[in-house]
């Protein structure tokens, strides 16, 4: 029994993934004069040290046979890297793929990425381009004051504000 048609389509996914939102979006980043999240990541870090973690999660399409036909990559890259020699875990919402929008993401790699770098003693360098913050806008307007809003995993990132 041979593995090479899944083989293939893993390597598939994965060039699926580094294409990111598609030609399109990511040239529309540079139009800004952005930086995709990808570039970010590999202009910040040791040449040749980012290793990628759940690089083929996301949204696949599939034709009648069965085949990939497309894949929508999560809109968050992260995974393990080193800057001056010294490990980090770094990551950042990819704005290719609905935006950097978190509900177009998946939830759990934003968590992982905490809890791995809490589970290793390691910085996390959390890229933030910026976030739709529009409620937090609104109910100051509506209410005339604003909030903490519930964030999924918060009690992990206080625990790795100890990490030295």
């Amino acid at each position: 029994m041979s593995w090479d048609k899944e083989l293939q389509e893993l390597d598939q996914r994965g060039a699926l993934a580094e294409a990111m939102g598609g030609e399109e979006k990511v040239a529309r980043q540079h139009h800004f004069g952005k930086l995709t999240i990808r570039e970010r990541i590999h202009a910040m870090i040791d040449p040749d040290s980012f290793h990628e973690i759940g690089k083929l999660a996301g949204v696949g399409s599939y034709n009648e046979a069965g085949e990939l036909i497309n894949l929508v990559p999560s809109n968050f890259v992260f995974g393990t890297a080193a800057i001056h020699g010294r490990p980090v875990i770094v990551s950042g919402d990819d704005f290719t793929v609905r935006g950097g929008s978190a509900d177009a993401s998946i939830a759990g790699k934003r968590l992982q990425a905490e809890g791995l770098a809490l589970e290793l003693k390691l910085p996390h360098i959390r890229l933030i381009d910026g976030m739709g913050g529009g409620g937090s806008v609104k109910t100051i307007e509506t209410a005339g004051r604003t909030y903490i809003p519930r964030v999924a995993g918060w009690d992990t990132i206080v625990n790795h504000l100890s990490v030295a």
